[in-house]
């Protein structure tokens, strides 16, 4: 489930790189300290997480609105806005013990719908619309294989934390078929790739568990976690602010031709102890 990797748990036993793998710089500095005093208002409140989510996209959505009809600087501020309510659901979720699996499909869904809004926007600003649409699939695809590797990265070193119990409602099954449509088939493609170039580079499809954590490890997993969604919605605002919103679209198509370097490091990895 493509959802943001913030609140990574670790263990006291983990070693260090491992606690410290998959931090977003901007995320630590910016926004996590903001989405931390806005968690403890929101708790006392007795806000519901699922209304921050809603709260959430309807921003992102205004935001897109704000962009397509030219208003640049408001909607950079939105999309801001957008990012801090984004990073504030799931802490809020997790403070209040109401981390459930509707939450998280709601959130994952709602950043797709914005995505694809906000990408129509700036194809229809730039008056480039095939490139925004090459964009939102390089995005797409860069955040599922942030999501998905980080998601093994934590598993092969006993650091993922189970999913919420299903509550068997009809919101949470209907969301649950959405994201069938939308995210699973993407996160078995990005899991089933990384598996079979991790065999090529092993030269056999028997591969040690040393192997796999050389693989996958804390700088690839960094590397990813900086370019997720907090970090390409502040380098969307910053492109917005300065006038040149086709110049992001070229950031995000660049996001997704930087895992091939990143790729090759970990298969020639991989491959030095086969």
């Amino acid at each position: 489930m493509p959802v943001s990797t913030e609140e990574v748990p670790g263990t006291a036993a983990a070693p260090e790189e491992s606690r410290r793998a998959g931090r977003e710089l901007v995320l630590e500095v910016v926004f996590r300290p903001l989405s931390n005093l806005l968690v403890t208002v929101l708790a006392r409140a007795g806000v519901a997480p699922t209304a921050v989510v809603l709260a959430n996209a309807l921003t992102g959505l205004v935001a897109a609105l704000a962009l397509a009809r030219g208003e640049l600087v408001a909607a950079a501020l939105l999309l801001q806005l957008k990012t801090l309510l984004d990073n504030t659901d799931g802490r809020l979720a997790r403070v209040t013990g109401r981390v459930t699996l509707t939450g998280r499909y709601l959130d994952t869904e709602a950043d797709l719908v914005v995505n694809a809004a906000v990408f129509a926007a700036l194809g229809h600003v730039t008056g480039r619309p095939v490139l925004a649409a090459v964009a939102f699939v390089a995005l797409t695809l860069v955040l599922a294989v942030d999501f998905n590797i980080s998601d093994v990265y934590r598993e092969q070193r006993g650091l993922a934390s189970p999913p919420p119990a299903p509550s068997g409602g009809r919101i949470e099954r209907a969301l649950e078929r959405i994201y069938s449509v939308s995210f699973a088939r993407l996160d078995r493609l990005v899991r089933g790739l990384s598996e079979r170039r991790l065999a090529v580079a092993h030269g056999s499809p028997e591969v040690a568990h040393e192997t796999r954590l050389r693989y996958i490890d804390a700088f690839a997993v960094t590397v990813l976690a900086n370019l997720g969604l907090t970090t390409q919605l502040l380098a969307l605002g910053a492109c917005l602010a300065l006038g040149v919103p086709e110049a992001y679209l070229w950031l995000a198509v660049a996001g997704l031709v930087a895992l091939v370097p990143l790729q090759i490091r970990a298969e020639r990895r991989a491959g030095a102890v086969s």
